[in-house]
């Protein structure tokens, strides 16, 4: 349901309410009472079933490293995801470093966590230069070690691009696992 459609039923059963009142003939003050508890009923339930609905989302990581994990190839990826992923939703921020983890373990890419972030092209960040400039906030290191405690909203990809920025006609040819924000997660 939309925001719109979700206001104009909220404001009809509020009208209706208030008319429902009127010969009723109640204090003022009970008539507030009320419009408050079909406030409640109307808004605040629906909301919480909203939140209780959603698909949950892993706590933050409070584990140590992964074995073989340095804390300097850490930082590396961290600051990939600021370059990479600073306005995606959040387990878009996780599935790319997970697309770095699933390079690691492919045989055709590089062998090690800086390897495949400088290899020549594979991310765009690295080749501009933004790389360096963007900075890195908590929340791209809890990104960063949600992917490491093994979340991958990925699906196992190995690439992903914005399809509006994206200018490789290659990429389009990689079969599609899935789209999280701006970003689609290939294989």
């Amino acid at each position: 349901m939309h925001l719109t459609q979700a206001w104009q039923a909220t404001r009809s059963v509020w009208l209706h309410t208030w008319q429902n009142l009127k010969p009723l003939y109640l204090p003022p003050a009970w008539q507030a009472r009320v419009l408050l508890g079909v406030l409640v009923f109307t808004v605040l339930i629906p909301g919480i079933s909203y939140f209780l609905a959603r698909p949950p989302v892993p706590p933050p990581a409070a584990k140590p490293l992964p074995a073989g994990i340095q804390a300097d190839e850490t930082n590396l990826l961290a600051r990939l995801v600021a370059a990479e992923a600073q306005e995606e939703p959040y387990p878009g921020q996780v599935a790319v470093v997970a697309v770095v983890l699933n390079r690691l373990r492919d045989p055709a890419f590089p062998k090690t966590i800086p390897d495949i972030i400088f290899e020549p092209w594979a991310f765009e960040s690295v080749a501009n230069g933004h790389y360096w400039q963007v900075p890195v906030t908590p929340r791209d290191y809890t990104a960063t070690h949600d992917a490491l405690n093994d979340w991958d909203p990925s699906n196992g990809a190995l690439y992903f691009f914005n399809p509006a920025t994206a200018t490789s006609a290659w990429i389009w040819t990689r079969p599609q696992i899935t789209q999280i924000g701006n970003h689609i997660f290939t294989r």
